[in-house]
């Protein structure tokens, strides 16, 4: 899983956001890691010198392997929260979108067999 962060220029401490963000996206979906090829984390700050309540943006994008991206965004008080809450909300939207695959892939499968014929522990058909 590759991870790229993106800043705009009203980002202060550029280098140790970063190594935060990358931490955060490790810790929150690392477990997810063989199904997601790579992650997009953009960060701005909305308002830049002006200030304000829930100025700051991160929007993270997550690229799984063989599906379409998924996206989610977070606004808050500081870089660090909106990063946890995107974190969060990507963890919460991957986790019920595989989770959907999952389930479709065992419907999938149990639904192989439609003939009326019994498979006994050695492979042997009896037809009903």
């Amino acid at each position: 899983m590759k991870i790229q962060i993106n800043t705009d220029h009203n980002i202060s401490g550029r280098e140790g956001m970063i190594r935060h963000a990358e931490s955060v996206v490790e810790s929150t979906l690392g477990h997810l890691a063989d199904h997601i090829t790579r992650i997009e984390v953009h960060l701005s700050d909305q308002n830049g010198k002006k200030g304000g309540d829930h100025d700051n943006r991160c929007l993270m994008e997550a690229r799984l392997k063989g599906h379409q991206p998924i996206a989610v965004s977070s606004e808050a008080a500081t870089v660090d929260k909106a990063i946890i809450g995107a974190a969060d909300k990507l963890k919460s939207s991957l986790d019920h979108t595989l989770g959907k695959l999952s389930d479709h892939e065992g419907r999938k499968h149990m639904h192989v067999n439609t003939s009326n014929a019994l498979v006994d522990t050695f492979g042997e058909t009896d037809a009903e």
